[in-house]
């Protein structure tokens, strides 16, 4: 029987091992990700510890969001006609189309924000805008990894991976980075999102599904399993041996060290996941503030409020997914046939629970140190294809980061008349990492892991941090 055959069945999976009390007194913990009581920043003084990324899988469109441009509103059911090549991903330029949701201004900043998501509108001065992120492909997977993990290519860390081996944990008995993927499926990628690539395993993302049962998969052993003192004994000897011979037969090889931590850690959450993925303890008021009482925002709404609940216990970095894979009838942002639809149905799910988010942090005191950034692979033309729907745009999309030291009601960067290409300020996912990183007490150029005879990072050799955004 092989290592692998032998951990599961003996041990149930990733929470069977939940000895990790008698590991840890035969000296077999993993170093584990450490942790920080404090978060002063590794390079300078931080104004952040913590962050949470939205990920609009799809990719949401900028025209039909946030970044309002009247021309489409003049030139609407006209040829669209930019006075330049127009490439497009599947189809020929249209019509003009305008935004079909309407907008309306906010807040002393007067921010126009369309009225799809006219709760986050209400945050509009906490709230700074890039309007001019640039992508390098028009396909949803290089695109998506570009956003995650800072590379068009498989294989690369995640944000949340290089944060955690950064800064390591804040708390004893939750994971320093955890996924929130979409129930009805995973983006293009998968986990592969939120993997670790070269970085030690143990940084990996930490994937929950609140709505489910489980909410983490093999987190619990079946019944029966080292059911007394003795097989415990016999079992962890087992175990050191198996250890002993296969870190001795790959050396430097980490997934070993990421693998007893996992274990450790899937120990404690056996104790610690029902507490903090129990809302019953949450007042009715806060439950339809983050709109668990309707059906369409439930969903996103609890994995909203967990997330607040995972801030609240220490957790580092919390990724939230809106959209699955591709489908039809739509089960993402990817609005080819019809934008008043899907982007409705998708706005309308999402909308309420991140404004909800952003308010509730502010009301308790985590928003002045706590990151959030709303991010999609890439954005959307300004003419239609088919009757209304709207092709990718790589070309230009909007970003919107709060919190943690971002200086609110601003924005940077500003794209054409048509919302189709930059106009100003051609902004980089590097450099919104590296802004990022900054608030975290980080240096994009200086936080970087050997791998391959290279001196790899987040940002690749790119990268600026974004002054005017911070406040």
């Amino acid at each position: 029987m092989d290592r692998r055959s032998f951990l599961w069945q003996a041990g149930g999976g990733l929470g069977g091992i939940a000895l990790a009390h008698l590991l840890g007194r035969e000296g077999l913990l993993a170093s584990g990700l450490g942790k920080a009581e404090y978060n002063g920043g590794i390079h300078h003084m931080a104004k952040a510890k913590r962050v949470v990324q939205f990920f609009m899988s799809g990719a949401a469109s900028a025209v039909d969001t946030f970044d309002y441009k009247p021309l489409l509103e003049e030139k609407h059911g006209q040829r669209f006609e930019p006075g330049k090549k127009v490439e497009l991903f599947q189809s020929f330029p249209g019509m003009v189309m305008k935004n079909p949701f309407g907008w309306k201004q906010y807040g002393q900043s007067e921010k126009h924000v369309s009225n799809l998501f006219a709760n986050v509108g209400e945050c509009a001065d906490d709230i700074a805008w890039v309007h001019s992120l640039t992508g390098t492909s028009n396909v949803h997977g290089p695109a998506t990894y570009l956003q995650a993990t800072g590379f068009a290519l498989p294989g690369f860390p995640a944000m949340g991976s290089w944060i955690s081996y950064g800064l390591g944990s804040m708390n004893d008995d939750l994971p320093t980075f955890v996924v929130l993927p979409d129930s009805r499926g995973f983006a293009p990628n998968g986990p592969a999102n939120w993997g670790a690539g070269f970085l030690p395993a143990a940084h990996q993302g930490t994937m929950v599904r609140p709505g489910s049962n489980p909410p983490i998969f093999d987190l619990s052993a079946p019944q029966g399993t080292f059911a007394n003192a003795e097989n415990d004994k016999a079992a962890l000897e087992a175990i050191n041996k198996i250890n002993r011979l296969h870190a001795e037969a790959h050396p430097g090889d980490s997934r070993l060290e990421g693998r007893i931590s996992g274990y450790e850690l899937a120990a404690k959450l056996q104790l610690s996941a029902p507490e903090v993925l129990n809302i019953s303890s949450e007042t009715e008021a806060t439950k339809k503030a983050y709109g668990l009482d309707r059906k369409i925002t439930e969903e996103f709404g609890r994995n909203c409020l967990i997330t607040r609940r995972l801030l609240e216990r220490g957790v580092r970095f919390v990724q939230l997914w809106s959209g699955a894979d591709n489908g039809i009838p739509r089960r993402n942002w990817d609005s080819h046939e019809n934008i008043h639809k899907d982007h409705g149905e998708m706005g309308a799910s999402c909308d309420q629970p991140i404004a909800a988010l952003l308010k509730d942090l502010k009301r308790n005191g985590l928003l002045k140190d706590t990151i959030l950034l709303w991010t999609t692979e890439f954005g959307r033309m300004p003419c239609t294809e088919g009757g209304g729907g709207r092709d990718h745009n790589p070309h230009c999309f909007t970003n919107w980061l709060a919190g943690g030291g971002i200086k609110g009601g601003v924005t940077y960067g500003a794209s054409d008349e048509w919302g189709y290409m930059p106009a100003e300020k051609a902004t980089q996912v590097y450099d919104i990492h590296a802004t990022i990183l900054q608030l975290l007490g980080i240096d994009h150029e200086r936080l970087v892991f050997r791998h391959n005879g290279s001196d790899r990072r987040l940002t690749d050799v790119y990268g600026d941090v974004i002054n005017e955004l911070i406040g």
